[in-house]
C-alpha cells in the first residue's frame, strides 16, 4: 500500500508539471564587469550565447526559449542562427530585472532563468530543478554541486551555499561557508550553479524590492530573496562543465570541448 501511495503521488507531481507552462529566458549583458563581451567568445565554432541558447532548446523543456539582451550584437548573434531574442528597452542592474521585462506579457507559469555564460547547460540539471516546483509551496528554486576541487572552496569567482535539512537556502557567499573550525566535520561544500527557476508571479514581485545591503556586499542578487523573506529550494545535480566568468575559465572551456569531440 505504501508503495502505490508513492507511485502515485510521483504520478500527480509528473502530471501537475506537465500541466505547467514553462519557459527559459537567458539574460545576456554585453558588458560584463569582469570579463566584456564574453558572451561574443567562441567555444569552437560557436559563441558561448549561441551554444547556450541552443544546448537548453534541445533539452526540449520548454514551451519557449529566448535570449533577452541589451546588445544589437547578441541579438543578431541569436536572430540570425533562427532563435528567439527580444531587446530590452531598459538598462537594468541584474538579469532577473532583464528577465522580468522580457516575460511580462508572455503567458507562463515558471520561468527558468539560463544563464548566458553556462554553455554546458544539461537536460538532466534543469529536469530537477523544473521538478522542484511540483511542490505548490516552492516560489524560487535553483541548484548547486558538490565541490571536488579544493582550490574552489577558497575562490571568490565560485559561490558557495548552504542549505538546511529541507534543502533551502540559508546563504550564499564568494566566502568560504561553511568555516569548518572543526576541520574533521563532515559538511560538503556546495558551489552554487547560477540557473533559477521563478514562480512568475515572484519573479515579477522580487524585482520591484530595492537592492539589498547583502546584495551590494556580494554582488548576488540571491541575497535579496533571502533578505526579503523569500525561500529558495536547491537541487543537487552533477557539474554542468565550465561557468564563464573570467577569461581563464573561458581556456577551461575551450579545452573541454576540445576533449569531448
Amino acid at each position: 500500500m505504501y508503495h502505490f501511495i508513492s507511485v502515485m503521488r510521483h504520478c500527480l507531481k509528473f502530471v501537475y508539471i506537465c500541466y505547467m507552462r514553462i519557459i527559459a529566458v537567458i539574460p545576456a549583458r554585453y558588458a560584463a564587469t569582469r570579463f566584456p563581451a564574453k558572451l561574443m567568445q567562441l567555444l569552437h565554432d560557436k559563441t558561448i550565447i549561441r551554444t547556450t541558447y541552443e544546448n537548453t532548446v534541445a533539452t526540449g523543456l520548454f514551451s519557449k526559449v529566448l535570449v533577452a539582451t541589451d546588445s544589437p550584437v547578441i541579438y543578431d548573434e541569436i536572430v540570425n542562427n533562427g532563435g528567439n531574442a527580444v531587446m530590452s528597452t531598459k538598462e537594468h542592474e541584474s538579469g532577473s530585472d532583464r528577465i522580468a521585462e522580457a516575460v511580462a506579457d508572455i503567458d507562463a507559469d515558471i520561468v527558468m532563468n539560463v544563464q548566458g555564460d553556462e554553455p554546458f547547460v544539461q537536460k538532466q540539471s534543469l529536469e530537477k530543478l523544473c521538478a522542484l516546483f511540483s511542490d505548490p509551496s516552492v516560489d524560487v528554486g535553483s541548484l548547486m554541486h558538490i565541490i571536488t576541487d579544493e582550490e574552489q572552496v577558497n575562490d571568490p569567482n565560485c559561490v558557495k551555499v548552504v542549505v538546511n535539512k529541507q534543502m533551502d537556502a540559508l546563504y550564499f557567499s564568494r566566502s568560504t561557508i561553511p568555516f569548518k573550525r572543526d576541520s574533521t566535520a563532515p559538511v560538503p561544500y556546495y558551489k552554487h550553479i547560477g540557473i533559477y527557476g521563478y514562480r512568475k508571479e515572484a519573479l515579477l514581485s522580487f524585482i520591484q524590492l530595492p537592492v539589498s545591503l547583502l546584495e551590494q556586499a556580494e554582488k548576488l542578487e540571491q541575497l535579496r530573496l533571502l533578505e526579503n523573506g523569500y525561500r529558495i529550494r536547491m537541487a543537487i545535480t552533477e557539474p554542468v562543465g565550465v561557468s564563464i566568468d573570467t577569461a581563464a575559465d573561458l581556456e577551461k572551456a575551450r579545452a573541454l570541448v576540445r576533449k569531448n569531440r
